[in-house]
């Protein structure tokens, strides 16, 4: 067990779109079978995610003997009428390049700003109890990382594999409660032979 407070949150595991390099925000796809590993937790984990399958699927698979608590507040991004395009499909697109350069700002069409999405986010994880492992998306844990990290970090730095842990670490509960930035952020690998 971790002294201080900890959250842990993994990135689920890959979907076809995602192999594909789509967007998949809110589109609810399944895990690809051919990529789950073997690898699962000890019980009495606090288990929170996504409601989309794709986290729920992970989330079986790592732990299957625990209760997973979904929230779509822990949903990617709506990407809204980029839902299913690659970044070739949209490069020649204006308002596809505004987007990208200031998604906090410019939401795709009929889609969030990065905005919604990290004040959903935040709005969720402020609830958490230490010890709690999130299942979610790559845009929801960019947002954590950044918002968290001691040292200022642009939001596309952070690399978040699928399959991929990272550790969010305060001194205590009080800092977490504060929201202050985080003591340490840890790449965790999530192999068959890890022990957390």
């Amino acid at each position: 067990m971790a002294d201080g407070y900890y959250i842990d949150v993994i990135r689920h595991l890959p979907t076809a779109g995602n192999l594909q390099k789509r967007y998949i925000g809110w589109t609810d796809e399944a895990i690809q079978t051919p990529f789950i590993g073997d690898k699962q937790f000890e019980m009495g984990t606090k288990l929170y995610g996504s409601d989309l399958q794709r986290a729920q699927q992970t989330a079986s698979h790592y732990f299957p003997h625990e209760n997973y608590h979904e929230d779509l507040r822990w949903r990617e991004c709506n990407f809204g009428d980029y839902e299913g395009k690659t970044y070739a499909d949209l490069e020649e697109d204006r308002h596809y390049r505004n987007w990208i350069d200031n998604p906090y700002s410019v939401a795709p069409p009929n889609g969030e700003r990065l905005q919604q999405v990290e004040n959903r986010v935040l709005s969720v994880f402020s609830e958490l109890p230490s010890g709690a492992v999130i299942i979610t998306h790559g845009g929801p844990i960019r947002v954590l990382l950044s918002k968290f990290s001691a040292t200022p970090t642009e939001l596309w730095s952070w690399d978040v594999p699928h399959g991929g842990m990272h550790r969010l670490k305060w001194s205590n509960e009080q800092a977490f409660k504060e929201g202050k930035p985080c003591t340490s952020i840890l790449a965790v690998p999530i192999t068959a032979s890890d022990n957390l």
